[in-house]
This record gives C-alpha cells, structure tokens and sequence, in this order.
C-alpha cells in the first residue's frame, strides 16, 4: 500500500510532464499498463519507452491530477486530464481514470480508462 507521502510524489512527478521519469521511479520492474481493453504493455522499460515517444510527438503538454484521489489498501483510483499541444498547431484534451494495483510503494497493474475519440486531434 503506498503512502500519502509517495502518492504525492508521484501525482508531483506526473504533474511536472516527467512521465518517463514518474515510470522509473514508481513502477515495479514487472509492471502492467494497460489502455482501455487493449493488450497491456509489461515491464518498467516498455512503459518509459511508450511515455517517451508520446513526449517527444507533442509539443507540449499539460497533466493536471483531478482531487480527490481514492485509495482503499492496495488500489488507487486518479482521474487525469491531459492536454496535449501537437507541432501541426491542433490539440487533444483527454480524460481518463487510471485505476492502479500498488505493491508496497511500487505500481504493479495500471489500467486506464478513457474515451478514445477523444485521442482525436482537434
């Protein structure tokens, strides 16, 4: 169960636009990311390579953690918003809910839920 204090870390890191680096420091070796029903991404490696190429396609971008945060023992639910600013001057405002499986102070299964049209640029 992760603690307030790592929770806020984390939100911190993700929130600063270091997605790569909020990958390395909380999320165990052998982790799940998932999107939507999608098949999951698996391991540590795989999860700041995918941040990284969505860091680098953007030309900027904002993540905002939408409070209250849910927390019952092992399991956290936060609701994102992300807006992403595209080098072709469009946009793409998403929301989504990240429902995650903590093993100690390390994400273990993440799964995101979102709209996917809203990954249509605007």
């Amino acid at each position: 169960m992760p603690t307030a204090e790592t929770l806020k870390r984390f939100i911190n890191r993700v929130e600063s636009n270091a997605h790569d680096k909020a990958c390395e420091e909380f999320y165990t070796e052998t982790s799940t990311m998932q999107e939507n029903q999608a098949p999951p991404r698996v391991g540590r490696a795989a999860h700041v390579a995918a941040e990284q190429a969505i860091m680098a396609g953007v030309k900027s971008m904002t993540s905002t953690c939408v409070k209250p945060v849910f927390v019952n023992g092992d399991h956290v639910v936060i609701r994102w918003i992300f807006h992403f600013e595209l080098p072709n001057g469009m946009a793409i405002h998403m929301e989504e809910l990240a429902y995650q499986r903590w093993e100690g102070e390390q994400i273990a299964e993440e799964t995101f839920f979102y709209d996917p049209a809203q990954r249509t640029p605007k």
